[in-house]
């Protein structure tokens, strides 16, 4: 096996590069968590974070827009590996998307600033902002995959017959909203809201025999 030359060849940068490059976005998702996007500034991220100066910010960052748009790809990719790790000890299509919902009101204790920092972002951004328009691709590229497996749950024989466009719709729908309330009502039994939402949507979902 050769020794790595310290660099990362898909995106040009070396391993100090990417580690600092991180270590922004980790404290820009604490200090959005704490103190709000609209109140989120280079100089607390860089205070967060323990950099001398906002120049180290800039030198990898071209702006507040492409750091958020980095910060929300990474809390996405955060919570989609949680989840998918859930999911793919699940056999079959109902036991996973039961599984869904367990894993998905899990976030919030597993991750709870990186879902006050996405959610702080998501109640914040504009339509135009292309942190936003980030975002949107990465909720469209799930609803993909969402109705795709739903497709596919049907040609297996475990789902009956419905609009996958729909059904996954309604799933994600029912998804942000419960989280959403997780994360605002400490008193919220999260577990128990993911068996109903699990309840519902397998009698939702499942063939009839």
């Amino acid at each position: 096996m050769q020794a790595n030359s310290g660099s990362d060849k898909q995106s040009g940068r070396t391993f100090t590069e990417a580690a600092r490059r991180a270590q922004i976005v980790a404290a820009a998702i604490d200090v959005i968590a704490e103190h709000g996007l609209p109140n989120t500034s280079f100089a607390k991220i860089a205070q967060q974070a323990g950099l001398s100066s906002t120049g180290m910010i800039s030198y990898h960052f071209r702006g507040k827009n492409d750091l958020i748009r980095e910060v929300t790809d990474e809390i996405v990719r955060v919570n989609t590996e949680f989840v998918v790790s859930k999911l793919r000890r699940e056999a079959g299509y109902l036991a996973p998307l039961r599984a869904y919902f367990a894993a998905n009101l899990a976030l919030p204790d597993e991750y709870p600033t990186h879902q006050r920092a996405l959610a702080s972002i998501v109640a914040n951004a504009r339509p135009d902002d292309p942190h936003t328009l980030g975002l949107i691709e990465k909720v469209d590229e799930i609803a993909r995959g969402q109705e795709a497996w739903l497709r596919e749950g049907q040609r297996a024989g475990e789902f009956r017959s419905f609009d996958p466009a729909i059904m996954a719709l309604a799933i994600r729908s029912a998804r942000d909203a419960a989280v959403a309330r997780a994360g605002d009502d400490p008193d919220f039994d999260a577990a128990a809201c993911a068996r109903e939402l699990a309840d519902l949507f397998e009698l939702a979902t499942r063939k009839q025999s």
